[in-house]
């Protein structure tokens, strides 16, 4: 699956350009009388015992390897009723050139000609994988995919095969079998097929991704471009990525070459178990630049047990909505660092709100598990059994308390913890005296369209060159632990917090009906 140019699923939003501008931009070239340097300090560090284990040498081939697992790795012909305005579209196995290239007119023919064929690898499907040359309005995706079971279970994306009304799998000898869904799960696009074989099917294992490494040697193995079976090779370059596609993101992210196509196929370790699904890959031309994200095998397998055994997926449900901890609102708080979920709202007759948590709570472990992000509370929710009952440790009014949760089941009404987050808000405040406050009045909030259920202090302007993520029609709530009534409740509270010697202090402010939390910076 390619995005162009940020890396998400189809139909998902663009949101990676400045991390990718970042990456690009941040490499360092040695020259000079730094490389002089670099090598004197090499030269230096060689001569003393290495502290670490060294990583072994490069493998001098991948045949092998590529022999053991690439029987179970298939292609996957999706076909979908195509709504008119997509007839036209290009087909999804062309990547965009510029006009006269070449490489179009190849790519092009080979597609004509695989459609000719019925498929890929000459597959027997009898319909094409383009988009704008389908009988009977019919439009098409290649994926890959992989066999875990020699049974006939096939593990894909969900964006592979979403909205399809005929799959076929093809193996590596050509053979072409109809597929059909087992489950899908479309908040970590996952799905499970199932095709049937009079003999046992060639099937690779998980591998424990907890152990993988950043630097690991990996080899990737899909049909990109509609091609067929190809085998590339790589290493882990980063791990515990977030491409914003869904609330439980966790992605290695690999330089081995994954280009349309590869989506849904595996990525093995040397042992030739799978250790991820390529899933999404950044890139500003069509093409693979060394940036693809893979989900990881632990939490793959997991989904894929549920897809298999009941053909749905159950995560636990919590009942609040967090955001993320700025470091102003460390601050604000007294934590040490920028880590934990801040509860931004409780849920009515929720888990969190049984258990006692409050609006301005943090969450600083789950189950004995740091917190570190509104990713961490995510994940580890969703991976709870409906009944069981866990710890959380959170900063309640200052004080650090453990309290246990009984987490339920997520619902299709219910949100999960994170799954509908306050949005966080850039902490960059002035002085209080910049806020332009006003009382809530009966006028104030027939013009702000607000009712009679708020309470608080309506930001009626902004003092001249003023920085502060509060915005005129905001309606200050609460400052500190303390709700204000009226302008001098806040200018009492923020006074209060000043000669606290606190840097900051935390409001909740309502915002269009929505809450969340900002910190306010008192001093510099």
């Amino acid at each position: 699956m390619t995005a162009t140019p940020s890396p998400t699923t189809p139909n998902r939003p663009n949101r990676l350009r400045r991390t990718v501008a970042a990456l690009l931009l941040g490499s360092t070239v040695l020259t000079g009388p730094a490389l002089a340097g670099w090598a004197a300090s090499q030269a230096q560090s060689s001569a003393t015992p290495p502290a670490v284990t060294m990583m072994q040498d490069a493998p001098s081939t991948f045949a092998d390897l590529a022999a053991k697992v690439s029987p179970a790795v298939v292609n996957i012909a999706a076909m979908q009723d195509a709504k008119p305005e997509q007839r036209a579209q290009r087909a999804p196995g062309i990547p965009a050139f510029p006009p006269g290239s070449p490489f179009e007119e190849f790519f092009r023919q080979f597609q004509d000609q695989m459609n000719r064929n019925g498929g890929p690898n000459g597959g027997s499907n009898g319909e094409p994988d383009d988009q704008d040359q389908g009988p009977r309005g019919k439009s098409g995706a290649l994926g890959s995919g992989f066999i875990i079971d020699p049974a006939g279970y096939v593990v894909t994306n969900n964006h592979v095969i979403d909205g399809s009304s005929d799959i076929t799998v093809t193996l590596q000898d050509g053979t072409a079998l109809p597929a059909k869904i087992v489950g899908r799960d479309a908040k970590t696009d996952i799905a499970l097929l199932k095709v049937t074989s009079d003999k046992p099917l060639p099937a690779v294992d998980w591998a424990d991704s907890a152990k993988t490494r950043v630097g690991d040697w990996v080899m990737a193995v899909g049909n990109p471009f509609g091609l067929g079976g190809t085998v590339t090779k790589g290493i882990v370059s980063a791990r515990g990525r977030d491409i914003h596609s869904g609330p439980y993101d966790d992605y290695f992210q690999l330089d081995a070459a994954i280009n349309r196509g590869n989506s849904g196929g595996p990525t093995f370790d040397l042992n030739g178990r799978v250790i991820g699904i390529n899933t999404a890959i950044y890139s500003p031309n069509g093409g693979s630049v060394g940036i693809g994200f893979a989900i990881p095998a632990n939490l793959a397998k997991e989904v894929v047990a549920q897809l298999k055994d009941s053909g749905k997926v159950e995560r636990g449900w919590l009942g609040v909505k967090i955001q993320e901890i700025t470091p102003d609102i460390a601050d604000s708080v007294g934590l040490p660092a920028a880590k934990g979920a801040l509860v931004a709202e409780v849920t009515p007759d929720s888990p969190a709100q049984r258990a006692g948590l409050k609006q301005g709570d943090v969450v600083l472990s789950y189950a004995g598990k740091p917190v570190d992000n509104l990713r961490d509370l995510t994940r580890n929710v969703a991976e709870t059994k409906a009944g069981d009952t866990v710890d959380l440790k959170i900063l309640h009014d200052g004080r650090e308390k453990t309290v246990p949760v009984r987490i339920d089941r997520l619902s299709e009404q219910a949100q999960l913890a994170a799954a509908e987050t306050a949005p966080a808000e850039q902490a960059e405040a002035a002085a209080v005296k910049g806020l332009k406050l006003a009382p809530l009045d009966p006028a104030a909030r027939k013009r702000l369209g607000i009712g009679d259920e708020v309470q608080g202090v309506v930001v009626t302007g902004l003092s001249a060159k003023t920085e502060t993520p509060i915005r005129p029609g905001d309606v200050i709530e609460r400052v500190g632990d303390s709700a204000v009534k009226n302008p001098a409740d806040v200018r009492h509270h923020v006074a209060e917090a000043e000669k606290a010697g606190q840097k900051a202090v935390l409001m909740l402010i309502n915002r269009q009906g929505n809450e969340s939390f900002v910190a306010l910076k008192l001093k510099a």
